[in-house]
Formats: structure tokens, sequence, C-alpha cells
């Protein structure tokens, strides 16, 4: 048994010895959230409504010694480096292809950036010989008592467990079972977004090229290891959306609508988007919420703080899983000393980047005044420079906490 040194509580690898933990979402939060768990000595499960693994989701980035320091005590930061994209600069271009600005390749791919299926994997695989991980499910009802929570599913039959965990991303079941309807903590930002692979018989580089037009941007690059596939990934103003998430069909229609008539590559790349077999799609939203825990409920990464495409949302949410088994296992499982002391830590961290602009509007500036401010500041140096340097310092908590094992 050990003491932490920030707090003087104990913890160490049974601290968490026979508790029943239920996370929802194996996307990234949820296998880093595991992870802990098990190192803790929790029974943890994982129920994720995808029938597998994920292969659809953006690169995504780490910057700053908070996010490196937490992949390191995780094992899997040079695993994570040897993934690495190599993100380059990321170029803004008219209908010809002549640049308009180039962002600079720190500001872009951060210290590391690896596309979000093999993160996700990697996650997985830390995590699976001891956590145990259902596929192609959801929780469908969920009901305190005085021993724990009931927990009914789609498919698998009901448990119960001493503590559920949403880590569901944006659209968060758990959130909507446990706290309340979606409408009450995400906002619309008026875009939506999406992107999907392709042969890449366009002939493109890895460094993502994105052509805009007022309310509308669309982008394509070469997969860094497999220059023979590429990625589009589109931007554009648009309503709430007011149909079934899982409606690919309907997503895909959308999107068409969205970019008919448009220059450049887009009608290639609307051409590929029919075959394509995995499409990620989303609004562009923001999560407000005066509460992230209560009784044995605890929210995790966007399902608690999401900003779509904030930047920081993936290396923040694996800060969180860290502290949050981690103060669970300084308070030996008593979820009514861990979950306030998780939510303190956590929201003056995650605060710090939630309040940003919106992300559609730097991608895709809704009027013809607005793309030409915002081409006209990023030709600057002085611009770019405060880019990198704020998105780092944004990263960076000076007071992670220690948790021994």
């Amino acid at each position: 048994m050990t003491t932490d040194r920030g707090t003087g509580r104990t913890s160490g690898q049974d601290a968490l010895h026979g508790m029943r933990i239920l996370v929802s979402g194996a996307g990234v939060a949820g296998p880093a959230l595991a992870y802990w768990l098990t190192r803790y000595g929790a029974r943890t499960t994982v129920v994720e409504t995808a029938p597998a693994l994920r292969t659809s989701g953006f690169a995504v980035d780490f910057r700053g010694p908070t996010h490196l320091g937490v992949l390191a005590r995780m094992g899997v930061l040079d695993e994570l480096r040897a993934l690495q994209t190599h993100g380059g600069a990321m170029r803004c271009v008219d209908e010809h292809g002549r640049e308009i600005f180039t962002l600079p390749a720190d500001f872009a791919g951060g210290d590391i950036e690896v596309l979000r299926r093999d993160l996700s994997r990697v996650l997985y695989e830390h995590s699976a010989d001891r956590a145990e991980y259902v596929f192609g499910d959801r929780i469908t009802r969920l009901t305190e008592t005085a021993e724990g929570v009931h927990v009914e599913f789609a498919r698998s039959a009901p448990r119960t467990v001493d503590l559920v965990v949403g880590a569901d991303g944006m659209h968060s079941g758990v959130r909507r079972l446990a706290f309340g309807p979606e409408r009450d903590f995400v906002k619309h930002l008026g875009y939506c977004l999406a992107g999907w692979d392709f042969p890449n018989d366009l002939g493109a580089g890895t460094t993502p090229e994105q052509y805009n037009v007022p309310g509308r941007m669309a982008s394509v690059a070469a997969d860094g290891r497999d220059p023979d596939r590429a990625g589009a990934f589109v931007v554009f103003a648009a309503p709430p959306v007011d149909h079934d998430w899982q409606d690919t069909d309907r997503h895909k229609e959308c999107i068409a609508a969205a970019f008919a008539g448009l220059r450049w590559h887009v009608p290639q790349l609307l051409g590929t988007l029919q075959d394509a077999s995995e499409l990620y799609f989303d609004s562009i939203s923001r999560v407000r919420m005066p509460h992230w825990t209560t009784g044995r409920y605890a929210l995790l990464g966007d399902a608690a703080w999401g900003v779509t495409l904030g930047g920081m949302g993936v290396g923040t949410g694996l800060v969180g899983a860290y502290v949050l088994a981690g103060e669970l296992a300084a308070a030996r499982g008593d979820h009514r000393t861990a979950l306030p002391a998780y939510e303190h830590r956590m929201r003056r961290y995650a605060g710090r980047w939630q309040r940003g602009a919106n992300p559609g509007q730097f991608l895709a500036p809704s009027s013809a005044t607005g793309l030409w401010v915002r081409n006209s500041l990023f030709r600057t140096r002085t611009a770019q420079r405060l880019l990198v340097s704020s998105s780092t310092s944004l990263a960076t908590t000076p007071d992670l906490p220690e948790y021994a094992l």
C-alpha cells in the first residue's frame, strides 16, 4: 500500500478490489478508464453500441507535458510514437489549388498525431486482458438503489453494478438516462461535419488541403501510411439534426445537398461518397452541464465537456480517465468522496479550453467577409504563432495529481 503525495490518502493495486464498474463507450476515454480501473482491481465492463471497434474518425493529437505524461504512465507513449501520422502543415487553397495560407505542422499535429482508430485499438489492447468488453449492445435503463445501479440492456441480461460511467460521446446514452434529455445540455453550434475514406485516385498528398466557400469547407489528404488511400473531411453550416444518428443514407444525402455545385475537387469527393463503407458524421456542438456526477453516475470525456473539433478533447478525455480512476482508488471506492473530487479537478482543467470559439466558424466562416478576414489573419506569422502557443498552454495543467499503484 502506498500514499498519494498530494492528498495523503492510501491507494494501491487492490484499492478497488471487487468493485463492479460499468463503462459505456469503447472509443477512447472508455478503454483508457478501463485500463486504470482494472489496474486498481475493479471488475470493469465496457459496453459499446457498435459491433466492433470503430475504424472511422480523424487524426487526433496530443501536446504538452500533461497529455504526454498520462500516455507515459499508461505505457503506450512509445507505441503511439511508432504509429504517428507525421501530419504536416494544413494548406488552404482556392478553387484552382493556389495556396491562400498554410498553418504550421506544430499547430495541426501537436507533439504526437495518430489516427483515432489506432489510438482506440491500442487502448483496447492494453485493457482487454483484464476488462470485459461487450460489443453490439447498449444500456436501455438505469435504476439506482441502495446497493448499486440496476442496469438493463438491449441484448444482454440485466446486472447490478456499483458505478456507471458514461464515456459514450456527445450524444451520450448514460447522460440521457441518468441526467436528462440531450437538449438540456448540448447546444448545436450551427454546423455539421463528416469524413470518409476512398481510393486515392486524386493523387492527393499527405498535407491536407482545404477549399472554402462561405459556410462550407472540403478537405482531402492521403493516408500517411497508405498513400493509395485518402480521406475526405467536410464541414458545412446546417440546422440541428432531427433524424436518427445511425441513418447513414440520410447523412450522405445531407452532404451531397450541401456541396452540390462546388468546384475544386468537390465533385470527385462526392463521387466517392456513395461507395464509402463507413461514414463519420456529427454535429458541431458544445456540452454544458452543471454537474458531471450524481449519485453512482459519472460522465467522462465528450459526454461531460465535449466541444466537437475542440482540439483538446481526446487528450482531456485521457486525463479525465486517469483522474477519475485515481480518485476512486484514493477513496477506496467511496463514490461519495471520489466523484466530487474528480469533478473538482477536471472542471478547472477541461473548462480552460471548452470556452473556446466555435470550430465551425474557424473552418467554414459563414459569410464572405468572415472568410476574407480569416484568410487575411492566418497569412500572418504572428497569428500562427499565437495559435500554436495557445493550444499548447491550454493542454497543460501544472497540478496533475500522482496516484500510486
